[in-house]
């Protein structure tokens, strides 16, 4: 709910004007990232879909992971292209507070789904006897929606702080996109105690689920190390390396960008950073499980081999016969 006392009803979302000279290359450049994010996360949910051997807790992890990432980047990039085009970049305040609202739902949703994934693989390596029975298809979508609920619940609780503070100095945001402290940096009634209320809700997602994944994954180390094969220890740490190297990321990224202190000399930084973090992360997902994981490169070969069989089929049936 929008406070009466707002006086801007419009942004400016300022974010790459200030590289007047870069915008075309920065359409093209950012307009084929999102291409192959769409198309790779679009392959990787397709392979899972149509591979039964991938029809584990895992992948469906995985795939719910890449579903919502890809989720993530239409909240953000397609504006962001159409902007780069744009001479006018004004964003009203229900929209702004609506790609918030989902940009943080969904990033949050993809925080707690990792912390979600390591849960499994715990219970996988510690209790592979009871997995089939702790793991169910049920549970796991029990974990997906409460991911979901969870994420959107705090962003909603972060949009209803931020969207009835008092707009009525500058409305240019120092950004690409509605993100939390350019906006917040332009009410004039902020308090400290407002901040320290937004730092919770960021510090309880970012920081609650890695702390989890962390504990998940020293259960996980000691459990390994006590396995007698060799063969074994190596077999259980691959299963978690394509996570893992997942999070780091993903973790490293948006603890830079929303948990260190700021300030206004700090913005074009978390610009540049916000970059990476939703045109370069999303991609890493299905690479990084592609690139380490044979039953996934299986998958996708067989994926692209009915594509090119399709592809020529379609166009058979659409030339006309002499």
């Amino acid at each position: 709910m929008m406070g009466n006392h707002t006086t801007v009803s419009t942004f400016l979302l300022w974010g790459f004007s200030s590289f007047p000279d870069l915008q075309a290359l920065l359409f093209v450049m950012i307009f084929f990232s999102h291409v192959t994010i769409l198309a790779a996360n679009v392959s990787v949910m397709v392979a899972i879909r149509l591979s039964h051997n991938l029809h584990t807790p895992m992948y469906f992890f995985l795939c719910g992971l890449s579903f919502s990432e890809t989720c993530t980047t239409m909240a953000i990039i397609p504006r962001m292209l159409a902007d780069l085009l744009a001479d006018c970049k004004t964003i009203s305040l229900p929209e702004c507070a609506t790609q918030m609202f989902f940009f943080f739902g969904l990033g949050a949703n993809n925080c707690f789904i990792m912390a979600a994934m390591s849960y499994d693989r715990y219970i996988a390596i510690h209790n592979p006897l009871h997995y089939p029975i702790l793991m169910t298809h049920k549970s796991c979508f029990q974990l997906i929606m409460a991911s979901w609920m969870a994420g959107f619940l705090v962003s909603l609780c972060i949009v209803i702080i931020v969207f009835n503070l008092s707009f009525c100095d500058s409305n240019i945001i120092q950004h690409f996109f509605c993100d939390i402290s350019p906006v917040v940096c332009l009410a004039c009634d902020y308090t400290f105690f407002q901040k320290m209320v937004l730092f919770a809700f960021t510090a309880f997602v970012l920081v609650g689920s890695f702390v989890f994944i962390m504990m998940s994954y020293v259960f996980i180390v000691s459990t390994v190390v006590k396995m007698p094969s060799a063969k074994g220890r190596y077999k259980a740490f691959s299963t978690c390396s394509s996570h893992l190297t997942v999070v780091c990321i993903h973790y490293g990224f948006a603890g830079f960008v929303y948990l260190r202190p700021k300030d206004r000399d700090s913005f074009r930084e978390d610009m540049l950073m916000a970059v990476t973090y939703t045109v370069l992360t999303p991609l890493l997902n299905p690479i990084v499980y592609s690139l380490r994981n044979k039953e996934m490169q299986t998958a996708l070969r067989k994926v692209l081999g009915r594509t090119d069989r399709f592809i020529p089929q379609m166009v058979n049936k659409r030339t006309p016969h002499s």
